[in-house]
C-alpha cells in the first residue's frame, strides 16, 4: 500500500537486537525525541513510510529484508532498508559528508578535504534514498528528507516524481555564500534544495544564508525580508538575525524558507530526571563533592566542539585565581569519535594531553581539577549529572545548534543551575538568559566561567525560569509542527 507519509533519514527507526539468536526491533527511546516524534506524524495518515540505511556485506543478496513492517506504540508503518556495502558507507559518510561537507558547513575552511571525495559514490547512494522514497509514497505524498548527507535526494525526487510534495530540514549550521561556494558541487546541491517545496533551518540566520548562497549561484525571486519572530532576536549575539525572506521562486515554483530549532522532548527528560534512582544518584555525586563546585561539559570529540579550548580556558581560570584551587572540579566529557576517521586524527590526544597537563600542574591527592571522560554515558546517567551540576559550560565554536544544552536546562526542575553557552552556537538565539560567552575570545571565556560560579542564587533562578519557559514553548513537537505547516497545504495538513 502507498504511503502518505515518507520520512527519509539515515537512521532506522528503532534498535536491532539479538534475542535468543534471533534479531528483533526494538522500539528506540531516543532522548532529544527526534525519531519519536517523526514516528508520532505516522498516526495523522493511513500508511507511513521511513527510508534509511543499512550496512550490508552483499547488496545483491537475495535473503536481504529491503523492506520490513513494523508496528509499535506510534502504529504500523513501513521500513525500506537500503543495503550499502562498508565501502559506500565510508565514501558517502565518512568521507564526503565528513571531511569535505562538515568543515564547511561549520567554516573551518581549513579543515577541507576535497581530494579523497568520491562524487559519483554520494550520487549513487542519494539516488538509492530517492528511488526508495519514490517507490513508497503515493500520489500527492509528502516525503521529509533530513540532512546534508542527503542534499541530493530532493532535486531526484522531483525527477522521479513531480507530483510528490517535498521539505527537507538542515540540522547544521548553514553557512554564508563565501563559505559554502567552496564546494565545487555547489550548483548541483542548492539546485537540489530549489526543487523542495519547504527547506527548513534552526533559526533564521541560516534560513538567511542559505537565501544568500541561491541568489549567487541562480537567477532566483526573494520575497520580501519580514521580521523573525522576536523570541529569535538576541541582542548583539553573533547568530542573531532580524529579518529573513520567507519564500524565494526559482523557475516559477515557490520554495518556502522555515526557521524553526529542533527541541528535546521536555517531559521525557524531566521524567528521567526525576526518579527515585536519579535522585539517590544526585546526593551521592553532592556528597563526593562535598564544598567543591561543579562544572560539566559534554560533547562530541570534534574540531566543531572546541574541547581543547575549553580546558585551556580552565588553566587560566587555575592559574590567575589560586583561591579556587580544591573549591572547583571540571567534569570534562568528550565523547570519542572514530579514530579511523582523518577527519578527527589528533583531536583526542590532545584533549587528553591538556587535561593531564592541567591535572599535573594543579592536582593533589585530595582533588583533581578535571576528570575527563571518553566514553558515552548512559543517559539514565547523565541526568543525575545535569541535575547535580553547579554550571553546564557548553561552547562550541560552531553548532547547528546543541541539544545538550536544553537536556541541562529540562533537568533543572529544582530551577538552580547556570548554564554557559556559546554565542555561536544557534541554541543561543533561544536561550538568552544562559551567560552568553564568545569562544575566541579569551577574555570572554574566562569571565563567562567566573560569572558563573560567582552568580547568587536569586539571579540563578531568575535566569533558569526563563531557559525552562523557552525549552516548554518550543519544544520537539513544536519543532516538527512549524516545520509539517510550511508544506502541507501551508495550514499543517498532511491530506493537502
Amino acid at each position: 500500500m502507498p504511503s502518505d507519509l515518507v520520512i527519509v533519514y539515515h537512521r532506522q527507526p528503532y534498535e536491532e537486537v539479538e534475542e535468543d539468536g534471533k534479531i528483533v526491533f526494538r522500539e528506540n527511546k531516543s532522548p532529544n525525541g527526534i525519531v519519536p516524534t517523526l514516528k508520532g506524524f505516522f498516526g495523522r495518515v493511513d500508511k507511513g513510510a521511513w527510508v534509511a540505511w543499512k550496512l550490508a556485506e552483499d547488496p545483491a543478496n537475495p535473503g536481504f529484508e529491503k523492506v520490513v513492517e513494523i508496528e509499535d506504540s506510534y502504529g504500523a508503518y513501513s521500513v525500506s532498508r537500503l543495503p550499502l556495502t562498508e565501502a559506500q558507507v565510508k565514501s558517502f559518510y565518512h568521507v564526503t559528508s565528513k571531511e569535505a561537507f562538515w568543515p564547511i558547513l561549520h567554516s573551518f575552511k581549513e579543515k577541507y578535504n576535497y581530494d579523497p571525495v568520491d562524487w559519483p559514490t554520494f550520487r549513487e547512494v542519494n539516488w538509492a534514498f530517492a528511488e526508495a522514497a519514490a517507490a513508497e509514497a503515493r500520489e500527492g505524498a509528502v516525503v521529509w528528507v533530513h540532512d546534508y548527507n542527503l542534499w541530493l535526494v530532493p532535486g531526484y525526487l522531483r525527477k522521479l516524481r513531480p507530483d510528490l510534495r517535498i521539505s527537507f530540514f538542515h540540522h547544521t549550521p548553514f553557512p554564508a555564500a563565501d563559505m559554502f561556494n567552496v564546494l565545487p558541487w555547489r550548483k548541483e546541491i542548492v539546485s537540489s534544495l530549489l526543487a523542495c517545496d519547504v527547506v527548513g533551518f534552526h533559526i533564521p540566520r541560516y534560513g538567511a544564508n542559505f537565501i544568500g548562497v541561491a541568489e549567487s549561484l541562480f537567477d532566483v525571486e526573494v520575497a520580501k525580508r519580514e521580521l523573525v519572530n522576536t523570541d529569535f532576536v538576541v541582542e548583539g549575539i553573533a547568530l542573531s538575525e532580524r529579518r529573513m525572506a520567507r519564500s524565494l521562486t526559482y523557475q516559477g515554483h515557490e520554495v518556502m524558507i522555515s526557521a524553526a530549532p529542533v527541541g528535546v522532548d521536555v517531559d521525557y527528560i524531566a521524567s528521567k530526571a526525576e526518579t527515585a534512582e536519579t535522585t539517590a544518584k544526585v546526593e551521592e555525586i553532592r556528597a563526593e563533592l562535598g564544598e567543591t563546585k561543579m562544572i560539566l561539559s559534554v560533547g562530541r570529540t570534534d574540531y566543531t566542539k572546541g574541547g581543547t579550548d575549553q580546558l585551556m580556558s580552565f588553566e587560566r581560570l587555575l592559574d590567575e585565581h589560586p583561591e579556587l584551587h580544591g573549591k572547583v572540579r571540571l567534569m570534562h566529557v568528550s565523547v570519542s569519535a572514530n579514530r579511523n576517521m582523518t577527519v578527527y586524527e589528533g583531536i583526542q590526544n590532545e584533549i587528553e594531553q591538556t587535561a593531564g597537563r592541567i591535572n599535573g600542574r594543579f592536582g593533589s591527592f585530595e582533588w583533581h581539577p578535571v576528570a575527563l571522560i571518553s566514553r558515552a554515558i548512559p543517559f539514565d546517567e547523565l541526568v543525575a549529572y545535569y541535575r547535580a551540576a553547579d554550571v553546564a559550560w557548553i561552547t562550541p565554536l560552531a553548532d547547528g545548534m546543541n541539544l545538550v544544552a536544553k537536556e541541562f536546562v529540562a533537568c533543572r526542575s529544582d530551577g538552580d543551575g547556570v548554564l554557559v553557552l556559546s554565542e555561536f552556537a544557534g541554541a543561543a538565539v533561544e536561550l538568552k538568559a544562559a551567560i552568553l560567552a564568545n569562544p575566541f575570545s579569551h577574555r570572554s571565556m574566562d569571565r563567562a566561567i567566573l560569572q558563573a560560579l560567582d552568580m547568587g542564587e536569586e539571579e540563578r533562578r531568575d535566569r533558569m525560569e526563563s531557559m525552562r519557559g523557552t525549552i516548554n514553548k518550543y519544544d520537539i513537537k513544536a519543532w516538527a509542527e512549524t516545520q509539517m505547516a510550511g508544506f502541507a497545504g501551508k495550514d499543517g495538513r498532511l491530506d493537502g
